[in-house]
């Protein structure tokens, strides 16, 4: 168990060159889906420990440009990839085995440093795994290290005290976002084969669309979070937090599919995918899809304007029926979901801090939604305003629910612009976007994740487009429970030419590297 440096060569003696299995350091395997290289590991291929030994190499490689893994434990990583050997030699491969895998520094992963990029965490090491780690390491995937994250994931980008910032491996002078921003520069760079993400304000999708991969927004519940921070430790329950979610990051839409049957199933067990509906359909004839694109409450840059209406013609061209829909009220839903995501942030800040915020509530007056007076209200959470919250949201639920009887999925932006520039100014609400050289409120970021998490609903972001060099995604809302329905259209969407693109800086640093 280590904090990042470079890995040491001599931990792994004789498995690091990937080159001693055919492909030059891992550059081509390393960006393969992860359902391709477990296919090749059950073929014997490709064995587990050349997979781990590649991985490492790639880690070494870019990992010192990109900030994005934070931890590494080659020593009991080499152990499990040699057990996945045995089993896959025996015939008793479990669905997840030999696949390397970083976990986001938010989750428990036992015997490994377990930050969630807070200082007060920063030499703590669990004993237990968090209960969805737990899972993907009893399905045989192989855990190495850990993931970047923003300290107590509470930020749109990636940057703590102790790790430093993450970038985005298609432009290094921007963020790769947050909070899972450390997992989605990984994933796009091969330096893991998926990763165990979260989500609250947009912390899976968010990250997703700047570094162009797929990330599933899971419904809420399905997949538990004990383990995980935020809550705080002090302040663990069985129960979910409201709102927040955990799932997979991937390169390829199918390879959410494979993922989640590990993940999902509430209590200490997994029930395998016994609680997952069949998607409504897999190919696009007659699917039915609502866009929801122009909100002048939302406004959005035009790269992503561009992307998401490219995604439903796409899809139209294929047979699909496309209509444009307002499930709810826009404003509504971002209220509910503020005070709610606001309200549990909260609960995880210094006191000092948290009591400032409760203090501005006095001077916040119901129905303004500005940024400010949300984040107070939300802070100042009382059981009477919960139980108000909570009414309304499920009158939101109920309204989405009625439009899933009439269209099978929703597209709409997962952000409201690509990747961004770094920018960590300690005032969030000094900090702009530039939004068709408009400049509006960093929380922006909040909008176009409020919708699908109002009401509790699974979403799946996936790229569509490159746009000057950075990545344009759209995201996939579907009814409560149908998280293989928005699987389902990220992978038509795949298959219709929208997909992961490798970073050009793989080809430009392998391209440097001194001959070995």
């Amino acid at each position: 168990m280590q904090p990042y440096s470079a890995p040491d060569r001599e931990t792994s003696r004789g498995l690091r060159s990937g080159e001693n299995f055919g492909y030059s350091s891992g550059m081509d395997i390393l960006t393969l889906p992860a359902a391709a290289l477990r296919d090749r590991l059950l073929r014997k291929e490709l064995s587990p420990l050349e997979l781990l030994s590649a991985t490492l190499d790639r880690i070494s490689m870019v990992n010192p440009i990109l900030n994005a893994v934070v931890a590494l434990d080659a020593e009991r990583a080499t152990t499990a990839a040699r057990e996945s050997e045995h089993r896959i030699d025996r015939g008793e491969a479990r669905p997840l085995e030999g696949l390397v895998v970083t976990i986001k520094d938010s989750f428990d992963v036992a015997g490994l440093r377990s930050t969630a990029g807070a200082p007060i965490y920063r030499d703590r090491v669990p004993e237990t795994d968090a209960t969805a780690v737990a899972r993907l390491r009893s399905a045989g995937a192989v855990i190495l290290g850990k993931s970047n994250v923003p300290a107590f994931t509470a930020d749109f980008q990636t940057n703590n005290p102790i790790f430093g910032a993450s970038t985005n491996p298609h432009d290094t002078a921007r963020s790769p976002g947050g909070s899972s921003g450390g997992a989605a520069a990984a994933i796009a760079t091969g330096m893991s084969t998926f990763e165990l993400g979260s989500d609250l304000g947009g912390s899976i999708r968010w990250p997703a669309h700047a570094c162009g991969i797929y990330g599933l927004k899971t419904t809420w519940n399905l997949v538990p979070l004990w383990g995980h921070v935020p809550p705080v430790l002090q302040r663990r329950t069985p129960r979910n937090p409201d709102l927040m979610v955990a799932g997979p990051l991937t390169r390829s839409a199918a390879d959410l599919a494979l993922i989640l049957p590990v993940l999902a199933g509430s209590g200490e067990t997994s029930s395998a995918g016994a609680s997952l509906a069949p998607p409504r359909r897999t190919r696009p004839k007659g699917l039915r899809v609502g866009l929801w694109l122009d909100e002048p409450f939302a406004p959005v840059a035009p790269a992503v304007s561009d992307a998401v209406p490219e995604a439903a013609r796409r899809l139209e061209a294929a047979g699909a029926i496309v209509e444009p829909v307002r499930p709810v009220r826009f404003e509504e839903a971002f209220e509910i979901f503020s005070l709610l995501n606001h309200a549990i942030v909260a609960a995880s800040l210094p006191a000092k801090v948290r009591d400032r915020l409760q203090q501005a509530a006095a001077g916040a007056l119901p129905g303004d939604l500005s940024h400010r007076a949300l984040q107070a209200r939300g802070a100042s959470m009382t059981p009477g305003l919960y139980q108000q919250v909570k009414a309304r949201k499920q009158r939101m639920e109920a309204l989405w629910a009625r439009l899933f009887t009439r269209v099978d999925v929703v597209l709409c932006p997962p952000a409201p612009v690509q990747a961004i520039p770094h920018d960590h100014g300690p005032d969030v609400h000094a900090r702009v976007l530039d939004i068709g050289g408009t400049a509006r409120p960093y929380l922006d970021f909040l909008c176009w994740a409020s919708p699908a998490s109002s009401a509790d609903l699974p979403a799946v972001s996936a790229p569509v487009t490159m746009t000057g060099g950075l990545p344009a995604g759209v995201q996939v809302i579907a009814a409560r429970g149908e998280d293989l329905t928005a699987i389902a259209v990220a992978q038509m969407l795949e298959d219709l030419g929208c997909r992961y693109l490798p970073p050009r800086m793989l080809e430009d640093t392998q391209r440097a590297r001194p001959a070995s």
